[in-house]
């Protein structure tokens, strides 16, 4: 079995491997067998597929794998980031607390603090409730009264990091 991968040490991939880390870093097939179609395109079996992606895991790669849901289009109309500033013997315990929320769609600590105390970041998405009152509720549940509700007028971009981009194959002719 490969050893995992040491913090700062640069990998060694094979050619499946960095194929299948393109695809997987871009929009994969809605479909029942989304391995299955990322395989065939790379005349890989879907079992082929999933064997290398838990190597790329194993040896500390691939560190999650996740979706991005474009929360507008399945009716979702507002959202907002809440920091809370959590004293340090309770971070465990309110932000098991408020990421039980189904409202709640990321929640995480963070270190070092914004503006030196909002340890505690959670991303709220609602479709038709008054995200004031709604975080107020949640505040309450949590017994946390320090906090600030930050709101995004625009977005700007909402993608995926590239790391491996598509070869461009060369010109023919020394152009």
């Amino acid at each position: 079995m490969p050893k995992t991968m040491e913090k700062g040490e640069a990998a060694v991939l094979t050619s499946e491997e960095k194929k299948i880390l393109q695809a997987l870093q871009g929009d994969i097939p809605v479909t029942s067998r989304p391995f299955a179609a990322l395989g065939k395109e790379m005349n890989l079996s879907d079992d082929d597929v999933v064997r290398i992606i838990r190597r790329l895991e194993d040896r500390g790669i691939l560190r999650k794998f996740g979706a991005i849901l474009r929360h507008h289009q399945v009716g979702f109309t507002q959202n907002a980031m809440v920091v809370w500033a959590v004293p340090e013997g309770l971070i465990e315990s309110v932000g098991e607390r408020l990421a039980s929320f189904p409202e709640v769609s990321h929640c995480y600590e963070r270190t070092p603090p914004f503006e030196g105390k909002y340890n505690l970041f959670t991303m709220v998405h609602l479709k038709t409730a008054d995200i004031p009152s709604s975080i107020r509720g949640m505040a309450e549940a949590a017994n946390m009264d320090d906090y600030q509700i930050l709101t995004s007028d625009r977005e700007y971009k909402k993608s995926s990091m590239t790391y491996f981009p598509a070869e461009i194959p060369e010109k023919d002719g020394g152009e």
